[in-house]
């Protein structure tokens, strides 16, 4: 089927969504529209969305395919992958364990895998669960997605790195981390890590279908992942079956079983309430400064209330779950297309939902810092000419890869730069002081982050069009 008919279905197949309590007759409508509309500007094939205020769905419904080649629509009942929105359910594991007495937060990683380096004697399970262990990403250059590794390969490749900073000094998401976690687990109890996840998370939060990705199982409503290349709708990239079982975020669930999740969180079921406390309470790092992150869950603030949120990427799906604990409300997104941006659907319904409490923070107009804004221009006219460094760049998520350069260099191939820039916002986040600027140059408008570190160095450096 052509891409281009998707629009015309969008709208006929939103109404054949699974039953679920309706929204109130005035908002309804206008979720269908905006996630409508944003599912055409995205061309998202497949979206699930739910609301859940004070523990009553509001809306649970699916627009879109979810089997672009079948023509089958997306139901509250699809399956969708889900990407490292599956890293709290291994973080809630962990601490399961740790309540159990079969691991400690203290616990040295040598304990469990007495092949690391001894300059790593430092890293802890508390780091893994935090982000802050400093171990690079195992799926580095050379990295095979379709070669199906085993345990022992993937342990070997994640502790043959360099650390990037020692533990504890800052946050930096860390796949790597999980996956080791994962494995740890496993140890600790004797049991799989798909057994102990049924048993002990699954089950007693009632996600009926919730499970471990398998290509071999017969999995009823499983959705099909997309990707769009040239502009053009194709499958997911094949991923080796072993790369799909590991703890980082490689989960089945549908927009059900993350309601029945998302009830568990909100009245703090199966884990103990100091697992809980320690689960939502920001790291603190090394500096003695926090950073707003949990055990597999960012920790913001908004208009003055906090908000839980976390997003998943993997094998063309993108999913995206915000708790607004100042307006008691959820807002889960599932989609099927790797070039998605759930995040932007799931605050846009947000707001539908409660604008004074999802409306963005007001910040005051920052002072301008000329010697940021040079740098910044430096920066651009390195990444279009492909001459960025690795070492200014080294804290930037996953280092600086070829795949990265390139990119941002077609991105900035046709600008004349430097062009002009204005800084939109200037905030701390950790150690670290992160700027938004809008760059214009030949007509065109950028959406610019650059993060820079307490040892000056980069650590965010991301671009994106304004839309």
């Amino acid at each position: 089927m052509s891409f281009r008919l998707l629009p015309l279905l969008l709208g006929l197949l939103a109404g054949l969504a699974s039953p679920a309590t309706a929204a109130s007759d005035e908002l309804a409508p206008r979720i269908d529209a905006f996630v409508r509309a944003e599912m055409v500007r995205q061309k998202i094939p497949g979206v699930a969305v739910a609301v859940v205020q004070r523990g009553e769905v509001l809306l649970a419904k699916g627009y879109g395919l979810a089997n672009v080649e079948h023509q089958v629509p997306v139901t509250a009942d699809t399956i969708f992958q889900s990407g490292s929105l599956g890293k709290q359910f291994t973080a809630a594991l962990a601490l399961l364990l740790i309540e159990d007495g079969k691991l400690a937060l203290t616990d040295p990683l040598a304990k469990y895998l007495p092949d690391a380096p001894a300059g790593w004697s430092a890293i802890t399970l508390h780091h893994f669960l935090a982000h802050t262990s400093g171990i690079p990403d195992y799926d580095g250059a050379g990295f095979d997605y379709q070669r199906n590794y085993t345990e022992a390969e993937i342990t070997r490749l994640s502790l043959a790195g360099t650390l990037i900073f020692p533990p504890g000094a800052r946050w930096a998401y860390s796949n790597t981390g999980y996956a080791l976690l994962g494995f740890i687990e496993q140890k600790a109890a004797g049991r799989s890590y798909s057994e102990m996840m049924q048993e002990r998370i699954f089950g007693p939060t009632g996600m009926k279908t919730a499970r471990i990705i398998s290509e071999n199982d017969i999995v009823p409503h499983r959705a099909a992942g997309y990707r769009l290349v040239r502009g053009e709708l194709k499958n997911q990239a094949w991923v080796s079956p072993f790369l799909n079982t590991t703890a980082d975020g490689c989960l089945y669930f549908s927009l059900n079983d993350l309601i029945a999740w998302d009830h568990a969180w909100r009245r703090r079921a199966v884990l103990k309430p100091e697992s809980w406390d320690l689960m939502l309470t920001p790291v603190r790092l090394n500096s003695g400064k926090n950073y707003p992150y949990g055990f597999g869950i960012q920790l913001d603030e908004n208009r003055g209330q906090k908000v839980e949120r976390h997003s998943g990427s993997w094998q063309g799906f993108k999913t995206y779950r915000v708790r607004y604990l100042g307006g008691d409300f959820s807002v889960l997104i599932l989609s099927n297309l790797a070039q998605a941006n759930p995040e932007t659907l799931g605050e846009g319904v947000a707001k539908l939902v409660s604008p004074e409490v999802a409306a963005p923070n007001v910040a005051p107009q920052p002072k301008d810092e000329p010697g940021v804004a040079r740098r910044l221009e430096r920066l651009l006219a390195e990444a279009r000419d492909s001459k960025l460094s690795l070492t200014e760049l080294a804290y930037v998520r996953g280092g600086l890869t070829q795949a990265m350069s390139k990119r941002l260099s077609v991105a900035l191939a046709s600008l004349t730069l430097p062009g002009t820039s204005k800084l939109t916002e200037r905030k701390e986040v950790g150690d670290d002081v992160v700027y938004s600027f809008e760059v214009t140059a030949s007509g065109k408008t950028l959406l610019v982050s650059l993060g820079i570190s307490s040892d000056d160095k980069i650590s965010i450096f991301s671009i994106a069009p304004k839309s």
